[in-house]
């Protein structure tokens, strides 16, 4: 077997597993660890062949969620630059009031408070301010569930990206139009602040500039990563980019309700009950 042709079956490999897993509960060794090793090139090949086989079986591709953009988390990981996995028609839906989440088939899971953009034009890289403002055509706060195919949340940055960067699901609360008070929102994306609360009690607060100094920013950083990206899309319009937590991440059980609170930005808070 030639060096390329053992490549591509190594990456197979692992995209046949994290397909098997995810959604399963079950978790695995990360493959950084594993005879033969992950690099994070053979990781976005990874993530490439999940984004075809999740449209192979039925799956719309619907955007993207951002990943590590929350920098004041990343000793806590180990990871210490921001990734991107795919998010679908079944991991996103709206959030109605009084929803619920059952966490069956979740591993580890964690709850992730975020700005949520949905475009109306193809952003491109080197867009300046108001260019890329341009192409927002709604802003959203939302809850992503993220989780950890890996127990104990202990992997190497390559073993999130060919885990789909642990997207789990996506829960969008309303949709506010972000024209034609862009310029607006941007002053406000850089400086609001947010509580995040568990049962009534405050379990941890954020401020928007743990997100690459905002929301937006680190949905400009996410148009410069997929320009140098020679497998994956770049995005297009009518795409969802959820652009990062806010807050730590934190665990979440059966039973317990989850609340937002922000300050500095014309949103109301979101709610969200673990079954």
């Amino acid at each position: 077997m030639t060096t390329a042709a053992a490549d591509d079956s190594h990456v197979e490999d692992i995209a046949r597993e994290v397909l098997t897993t995810l959604g399963s509960g079950r978790q695995i060794a990360p493959f950084s660890g594993r005879p033969g090793g992950l690099t994070m090139d053979d990781a976005t090949r990874v993530l490439a062949r999940l984004g075809q086989a999740f449209q192979a079986r039925g799956e719309r591709l619907v955007g993207r969620k951002i990943g590590f953009t929350n920098r004041t988390i990343w000793p806590e990981y180990g990871v210490y630059a921001p990734n991107w996995g795919f998010v679908t028609d079944r991991t996103a839906r709206d959030l109605s009031v009084g929803a619920s989440l059952p966490l069956a088939g979740f591993a580890e899971p964690r709850i992730e408070p975020e700005i949520v953009f949905g475009l109306s034009r193809a952003p491109a890289p080197g867009m300046d301010e108001a260019a890329l403002a341009g192409c927002i055509d709604w802003i959203a706060h939302g809850f992503e569930i993220v989780h950890s195919p890996f127990p104990h949340w202990k992997f190497a940055p390559a073993d999130t990206v060919a885990c789909n960067a642990l997207h789990r699901a996506l829960l969008i609360g309303p949709r506010h139009a972000f024209q034609p008070r862009a310029m607006d929102w941007l002053r406000e994306l850089a400086t609001f602040e947010i509580d995040l609360e568990r049962n009534g009690a405050l379990a941890d607060s954020g401020h928007a500039a743990n997100v690459l100094d905002s929301p937006f920013l680190a949905l400009r950083h996410l148009v410069e990563l997929l320009a140098e990206d020679r497998l994956n899309p770049p995005l297009a319009a009518g795409e969802i980019v959820s652009t990062g937590t806010l807050t730590r991440a934190l665990p979440v059980a059966p039973g317990e309700n989850w609340r937002t609170r922000l300050r500095g930005l014309p949103i109301q808070g979101i709610e969200l009950r673990f079954t």
